[in-house]
This record gives structure tokens, sequence and C-alpha cells, in this order.
């Protein structure tokens, strides 16, 4: 199993409707080869601002690295680079995670 976590910390001039859409474009990435889970949600701690989590586990680092060449998640990513910064946590992940 391979872990990828992401936090996006959406940029303040951005529009809730905008996060939104933005959401939903990355929700409809679990349906690419590979995933075992997927999970997209607002953070509920707003002290820092307004953020993204992303919480996806692969079958393998393999699996994670054909995910990142996927043309619809590069268009993802790239609407993601318009409207937030983001940190990542990637990471081999025992069995049962």
């Amino acid at each position: 199993m391979f872990r990828h976590i992401v936090l996006f910390r959406v940029h303040d001039e951005v529009s809730d409707e905008r996060i939104i859409a933005a959401m939903d474009d990355l929700r409809s990435l679990s349906t690419l080869p590979g995933i075992v889970s997927w999970r997209v949600e607002r953070s509920t701690d707003v002290r820092k601002g307004r953020v993204v989590v992303e919480d996806a586990t692969f079958v393998d680092a393999a699996a994670f690295e054909a995910f990142r060449l996927d043309a619809e998640h590069v268009r993802v990513a790239r609407r993601f680079s318009e409207i937030a910064d983001w940190w990542v946590g990637d990471y081999a992940a025992r069995s049962g995670v």
C-alpha cells in the first residue's frame, strides 16, 4: 500500500463556489486505476484559512506514479494550482491502513 495525503491551503480571494467545483473535480479522480481509498474534505479547522484535505491510498507506489501521470490528474492538479498552495505527504504504508 502507498499513502498520499495533500493539504491544499486555498488562497483567501477564492470564492466558495470555485472551491466546491475544484473539490468535485478532485473527487472525480477516485475512479482512476490503482486507488484503494479516496477521500476529499474541507478541514473543519479554519484557523490558518480554508484547507482542502485529500487522503488517498494506492495499491502500491507504481500505481501512485501512474496516477500522477494520468491526464485527468494533471488537469485537476493544474486547476488546484490556480487556487491553492499545497503540502504533500507520501509514504509506503503497512497492510491494513
